[in-house]
């Protein structure tokens, strides 16, 4: 089988590789959502190193310490040519592991260590006895601790008292940006439109196994059904695993709501808690929280516009678009989908996919603004605030909600509406976006300058209007060579649309 080359993830190499420098041992803790990329990372930059990888044994309800502690000795001594090792202490098991790795420059994994550790109450501790007394002992060892469950390992590692002071470097691998999943695609043989990659991104997010599973001879909507709504499709099943695998028993439920409520729309925790009938003064934050660590949804927050300062107000945004598209149309329909109904049906004909194509549009905006900010002349340092926008409606001021707003230093606010749809973007975008701009309550002094983000072309009527102050066609970032091409503009002094 043909391996897909490694893209991406240069400023998490070189982290690791500065690593390598040292003249200690070093503890490296990684967490991630599944399928993001975590073990493949710690692959690349260990090739060519003596490396050790020992991996925990998926959870079910048959899954014991024992069976964790059976599978690592097996593992164990495959990789140090010791068969047969069986054990009944993890101690032991690490002890054994530390004199095989006690000399020279040696990498070791153990992936998915809640898995490999949540049975045992004094895993962790015998794995912290391990390190202060045998593994750190060799000043060239570099052990990765790496895990899917990322509240657990912030929970019982990063934040642990057993750990402080002894993790040497922390990563937390989100999805690879718009310009590395562009060249995933291009290197899986990919060869659609700008607007089919950005159909497929928007369905599979910049998780890298969901990329490399496209076929590269079909165009996005073939590829998408046959992932997705075919009795085999490997996107059709992914969610239960996610969940079985991510969150534990009873518990697992208040998350399938939490995310089922989130997939119709960003909402704020009463909205959340109402939604799927939990208390407010329950543990729905600990629950929330764990879903935004484990890279599943964002927080938003708004801020005071006039102060710069981020307020009370926030709302939870589901920012995974695979699992926002799973709920909104895989989910209700997988029995059909099980019986082969779906093979001849046309995505476009679903209910609502404009709109939901809009939405997983945005979260990718969201993940790559660096990218907005260039198109703008924008320096980071010059922001104060940026974020998906809403206002509250009060007896003072209208209700609004934004796609994306910027605000500048120098009283300056970006307003960007999202668009991405199947035609050309007409002008009654413009009459959306005067709205907006009258809804929105500004200080005085304040500029405002609407910006038009899209994928599919623009009207000729809309570019008549010179309405927009800049409208930025995204397509243009995944024609062949833009991003070995482009330069930073040199910051311009705005039209100021509105002043306040």
């Amino acid at each position: 089988m043909e391996i897909v080359p490694f893209v991406g993830r240069q400023e998490e190499l070189k982290a690791l590789k500065q690593l390598l420098q040292k003249k200690t041992a070093s503890l490296v803790v990684i967490k991630g959502r599944r399928r993001i990329g975590k073990s493949r990372l710690v692959e690349e930059f260990a090739d060519n190193l003596k490396f050790y990888s020992f991996s925990g044994l998926p959870p079910t309800d048959k899954t014991t310490d024992q069976s964790q502690r059976d599978e690592f000795a097996r593992q164990l001594g495959e990789q140090c040519g010791v068969p047969g090792l069986r054990s009944d202490d993890w101690g032991s098991l690490f002890i054994l592991l530390a004199k095989h790795t006690q000399k020279g420059r040696v990498i070791i994994l153990l992936d998915e260590i809640s898995w490999m550790g949540s049975k045992d109450p004094d895993f962790l501790g015998k794995l912290k006895t391990a390190w202060d007394l045998n593994f750190k002992k060799n000043p060239q060892l570099i052990l990765v601790l790496c895990g899917s469950v990322s509240s657990w390992i912030e929970k019982n590692i990063i934040s642990s008292a057993g750990f402080l002071g002894r993790i040497s470097h922390k990563i937390t691998l989100g999805e690879l940006s718009l310009n590395e999943s562009n060249t995933l695609l291009d290197e899986i043989g990919f060869k659609g439109s700008a607007v089919e990659k950005y159909m497929i991104l928007a369905i599979t997010g910049g998780v890298p196994w969901y990329l490399e599973l496209v076929k590269p001879g079909l165009p996005a909507s073939e590829n998408i059904k046959k992932l997705c709504f075919e009795p085999d499709g490997i996107l059709a099943e992914e969610f239960k695993y996610i969940f079985h695998d991510l969150f534990p028993g009873r518990r697992r439920e208040i998350y399938r709501k939490i995310v089922e409520c989130l997939a119709q729309a960003a909402a704020e925790y009463k909205e959340v808690a109402e939604a799927v009938h939990y208390t407010s003064s329950g543990p729905l934050s600990e629950y929330l929280d764990e879903l935004i660590m484990s890279g599943f949804v964002s927080r938003d927050y708004v801020w005071a516009i006039k102060s710069g300062k981020l307020s009370k107000l926030s709302k939870y945004r589901l920012r995974d678009n695979y699992l926002r598209f799973y709920l909104r149309y895989i989910a209700s329909q997988l029995e059909k989908i099980k019986m082969g109904q779906f093979k001849t049906v046309s995505l476009a004909s679903f209910s609502g996919w404009d709109t939901v194509m809009g939405l997983q549009f945005e979260n990718i905006i969201l993940n790559n603004r660096p990218l907005v900010y260039e198109k703008l002349g924008i320096k980071p340092e010059e922001i104060v605030f940026d974020n998906a926008y809403f206002q509250r409606k009060t007896s003072k001021q209208k209700g609004c909600q934004i796609d994306y707003l910027i605000q500048t230093k120098y009283k300056t606010l970006y307003l960007c509406e999202v668009k991405f749809i199947r035609k050309e973007v007409d002008v009654s975008v413009i009459h959306s976006v005067e709205e907006k701009m009258s809804r929105l309550s500004l200080p005085r002094g304040y500029s405002i300058l609407p910006v038009l983000i899209h994928v599919n072309g623009v009207s000729d009527q809309v570019y008549e209007k010179e309405f927009f102050y800049k409208m930025i066609d995204f397509s243009e970032l995944l024609i062949d060579g833009y991003f070995r091409k482009r330069r930073v503009p040199k910051q311009g002094m705005p039209k100021l649309i509105r002043i306040m």
